[in-house]
């Protein structure tokens, strides 16, 4: 009875030291893939970490309008923030119903993400056609133009590139492609769009409370 664990504890050490299997430490458990995704957001923190600073290094320098109090539509960005916020919850549901191997139901609350990014990218749009016709604000204008565009375009890439990447997860859920076993690309997604999420929760915090 006494040497029967040693193969065991023999067994477990190798399954983990394997490429294919979870990376353990105690109760934590990652697989290779998600850890990719932690150091890739990681790398995404430090850019809007230099981009934010940078704003804020540079608020209130210009020697020509507009300013922030004058150029910004604090209730519009409230609105879209509402919705940004808002699809967490959605593709949090989205991604525990595909768990639940209730595929409709998937298709619905990960569709409802969808549409409120889009709703969220089509206010930025509207924004930003009003602050260039209306305010002649430009990326070229003085240094609350550079840096506002600079920063705000930069999560609006990150927006679009997340609503692309979960209608390609759709289609691929759609043809069954990935499902309950498969379920890594959409707990990867569901990652960055909480992350997506909570970086515009700080720039909004930045540019139209703080910068104001």
């Amino acid at each position: 009875m006494e040497h029967s664990t040693a193969p065991a504890a023999s067994g477990a050490i190798s399954s983990h030291s394997s490429g294919h299997e979870p990376l353990t430490a105690g109760h934590f458990s990652l697989t290779t893939a998600q850890y990719g995704m932690l150091a890739f957001l990681a790398s995404e923190v430090a850019l809007f970490s230099t981009l934010i600073v940078t704003y804020l290094m540079l608020l209130g320098k210009d020697s020509v309008g507009p300013t922030p109090r004058e150029a910004l539509s604090l209730p519009l960005v409230m609105a879209t923030t509402c919705c940004l916020l808002a699809s967490s919850a959605t593709i949090h549901k989205a991604e525990g119903y595909l768990r639940l191997g209730q595929l409709a139901t998937f298709h619905r609350w990960w569709a409802a993400t969808i549409a409120l990014g889009t709703i969220f990218l089509s206010g930025t749009a509207y924004e930003w056609n009003e602050l260039i016709v209306d305010h002649h604000l430009t990326i070229s204008r003085n240094l609350f133009g550079s840096t506002y565009y600079t920063l705000v375009g930069f999560h609006g890439l990150h927006v679009t590139c997340g609503v692309l990447t979960m209608l390609i997860l759709w289609a691929l859920v759609s043809r069954r492609d990935v499902g309950l076993k498969n379920s890594v690309a959409i707990e990867l997604a569901s990652w960055y769009w909480h992350f997506v999420d909570v970086v515009w929760v700080v720039v909004f915090l930045v540019v139209y409370i703080v910068g104001r």
